[in-house]
């Protein structure tokens, strides 16, 4: 079972990459901090300072510019999440999340599934506010 995501963002598919990518600019819309640059094999620990968190992700496969793929979550439901970026001209890229792994016997799914597409549409958001407008603020609107 899997959710999908997908947003525009008036951008080349190279900015777009780059921002998840690169650990000086993620902090600017996403998670607080990243360890490192993602690159294939790495595990990469990301900070969310707002909610006091941290976690891991294992790189599983990186396409410059077109595809990251990771795996995270806590061993017991290990998730994968697929990010592809479409360029569908030199300013504009479709930028797609699917996250695998929701099990169809949890009785928690419909909430899960719920939970983690808010996730993505906000994540997404933040980064079209970034990269389009220059607000890293977006971020610390999100209400738990």
């Amino acid at each position: 079972m899997h959710n999908q995501t997908k947003m525009k963002i008036e951008k080349p598919a190279y900015e777009v990459f780059e921002a998840i990518v690169d650990p000086d600019k993620i902090g600017n819309f996403w998670f607080s901090s990243s360890s490192a640059r993602w690159e294939t094999g790495k595990t990469i620990t990301l900070k969310y300072d707002l909610f006091n968190a941290e976690g891991e992700i294992e790189v599983i496969e990186i396409e410059e510019n077109q595809k990251i793929q990771f795996n995270w979550g806590p061993a017991e439901e290990i998730h994968t999440v697929t990010l592809t970026f479409d360029e569908i001209d030199h300013s504009t890229t479709v930028v797609e999340v699917r996250e695998e792994g929701f099990r169809d016997n949890d009785e928690k799914l419909i909430n899960k599934m719920l939970d983690n597409k808010e996730g993505w549409v906000f994540m997404l958001t933040c980064l079209k506010g970034y990269l389009e407008f220059g607000v890293n603020t977006l971020r610390e609107g999100l209400v738990k």
